[in-house]
């Protein structure tokens, strides 16, 4: 159940012609009154054929006559708009009623009493799934109403309605959430065949080319190569203030297009907003955090090696969230997002789905209350412009071995931000976070399917020799473990991979010692999988399974920092939750 309280206007008629007319795309079916201040015995102009909306309006606005001209407010029209969730059950008329009292109750419109001189208002319902509350701002006594904070009182009413009706329980926000569709852009969105509305389909595009960015020059290349039409805002001086983006095939009733302001999308998509991801703040030069020292890393010009760095900067921005101050933990989640969006844009088929889906959902984990310490956050960004500069993904190759581990570290991140977000009471966005995780971790499984099969295929193919030395080193490095493991379809992938260590000059028993001490391992669903991309990672081999067992270091390795790897998605998520990091 989510109220909207919208901006007072002056108008009583105006906004009763908007409610029992066609709407701005003929979304409105049977308008008509559910409740009312004097219980229905208002002139309904919607369901009563001798009812006008001019005796509506008559009605609602008397108290302003108790006052003298000079007196009366000019915004004196409240307006609060009350929708179900699209999972909700179908609410009758009655119901309806019932919930508009309470709304009016709980702001200050009107307590309902008998000796109360509330507000007069009115409630109509002109679809299934909403209603709309409109009242003039003075009481029958000619004061004004107390409806100071009307949207924090609605919404704690909302709460209470949902229990009481057994609704769909929404989730409280903090207020920084992106600006939800208007009931003209979803209707105007299903006429066209469309599943999501112009403004969704725009944030997505605008956050994608925003990702990464390293000037306002080349997030304009980028918007402008999506097909997005662009008008900028330019001061006198000539100096750029803003930005407005359309879509070629979303236009008005005049064939115009449909322009939305960077602002309206999402609150991080206004352009002073956006330049600050590329402007280092100067509170992070001060503090000196260890990723803003980093030497300059080579060019990135493919794809594994782009995934293999994006890896390693999501380690290091694990350790910040974990350990860090809260501005710069919330500069890693954001850019974190930015990860996501470039994922998501240069993933191969079978894992795109999933991926568009979390950084879809990973948006609404990205803002919070708190500030974020913009620089700190450079070595994600960075790894979100070489995600996009280096191309896509080429599929079931090193690529798709590769993007495997950057999911995996990707899932951990997510469920990392969850844990950071519960603890500040960022209900909305610790939702979100968890709901990301439950989509990296089917893009895990679908990016991990071949490079594991492959991997697991090598083990088989050991001699008899080898897979005993192995399941010798297992049981040597983790007894307690070591008969589960063996017992998963995963033991022949990791077997390959211990020899694959051995073989590139590393001690395997140290490292599998190592890396199951870095991460907890119970939770898992395949501990011999979680090792094998540990392992892979921290010694440097090719993520794909090599031809054969000779396994040299990945080209470019010495540049990128070894990283604890995280637990992969195929960790069970509430375990996970539950955890100190």
């Amino acid at each position: 159940m989510i109220p909207r309280i919208h901006k007072q206007g002056s108008s009583t008629r105006g906004l009763l012609n908007y409610l029992y007319g066609k709407g701005t795309c003929d979304e409105h079916v049977d308008p008509h009154l559910v409740a009312s201040f004097d219980y229905l015995m208002a002139p309904d102009p919607g369901r009563d054929p001798s009812a006008t909306k001019e005796d509506l309006q008559r009605l609602l606005d008397q108290p302003l006559h108790l006052l003298d001209a000079d007196q009366r407010p000019d915004q004196h029209v409240w307006h609060c708009s009350v929708r179900a969730a699209a999972t909700d059950r179908a609410l009758s008329d009655e119901e309806w009623g019932d919930i508009a009292r309470r709304i009016v109750a709980a702001t200050g419109i009107d307590s309902g009493g008998p000796d109360d001189a509330g507000c007069r208002w009115a409630a109509v319902r002109h679809a299934d799934d909403h209603i709309h509350i409109i009242a003039t701002l003075v009481r029958e006594d000619g004061r004004r109403p107390d409806h100071h904070r009307s949207g924090q009182r609605a919404q704690a009413a909302a709460r209470l309605i949902e229990t009481d009706y057994d609704l769909h329980h929404v989730t409280p926000g903090d207020g920084t959430a992106a600006k939800r569709p208007t009931s003209a852009e979803r209707h105007k969105a299903e006429r066209q065949g469309r599943d999501r509305t112009a403004r969704e389909r725009l944030r997505e595009a605008v956050r994608g080319a925003s990702a990464g960015a390293a000037s306002t020059d080349e997030f304009f290349d980028r918007l402008a190569a999506d097909g997005l039409l662009i008008r900028k805002r330019i001061a006198p001086s000539g100096d750029l203030l803003g930005y407005k983006v359309a879509l070629p095939d979303d236009r008005n009733k005049d064939d115009e297009p449909v322009f939305y302001a960077g602002s309206t999308l999402a609150p991080d998509l206004s352009l002073p907003r956006i330049r600050e991801r590329w402007s280092l703040r100067a509170e992070a030069v001060s503090e000196g955090g260890p990723e803003l020292v980093q030497p300059a890393l080579p060019p990135v010009t493919h794809p594994a090696f782009a995934r293999r760095r994006a890896a390693a900067a999501t380690w290091q921005a694990l350790l910040i969230i974990d350990h860090g101050d809260d501005g710069m933990a919330a500069a890693q989640i954001a850019a974190a997002g930015e990860v996501l969006d470039a994922l998501a844009k240069t993933s191969a088929a079978h894992t795109r789905a999933e991926l568009r889906q979390a950084a879809l959902v990973f948006e609404r984990a990205s803002r919070s209350r708190v500030r974020a310490v913009r620089g700190h956050d450079r070595a994600l960004r960075q790894a979100a412009h070489d995600l996009v500069h280096s191309g896509p993904a080429l599929g079931r190759s090193e690529d798709g071995a590769t993007t495997a581990m950057v999911i995996d570290m990707a899932f951990f991140l997510a469920i990392t931000t969850a844990n950071w977000h519960a603890k500040r009471h960022h209900s909305q966005q610790a939702a979100a976070a968890q709901q990301t995780a439950e989509h990296l971790r089917a893009a895990y499984q679908a990016a991990a399917a071949h490079p594991i099969a492959a991997l697991r295929q090598r083990g088989q193919h050991l001699t008899l020799r080898i897979r005993q030395r192995q399941a010798d080193l297992l049981h040597q490095a983790l007894p307690e473990l070591a008969e589960r493991i063996q017992a998963e379809p995963g033991w022949p992938a990791l077997a390959s991979t211990l020899a694959d260590t051995r073989q590139a000059g590393h001690d395997p028993t140290a490292l599998l010692a190592d890396a199951a001490r870095r991460r907890e391992l119970g939770s898992a669903d395949s501990i011999s999988d979680v090792l094998v991309w540990r392992l892979r990672r921290s010694a440097h081999l090719p993520a794909a399974a090599p031809e054969n067992l000779q396994t040299t270091a990945a080209p470019d390795s010495r540049h990128i920092p070894t990283p604890a790897p995280a637990t992969p998605p195929a960790a069970r998520t509430s375990n996970h939750s539950s955890r100190r990091h």
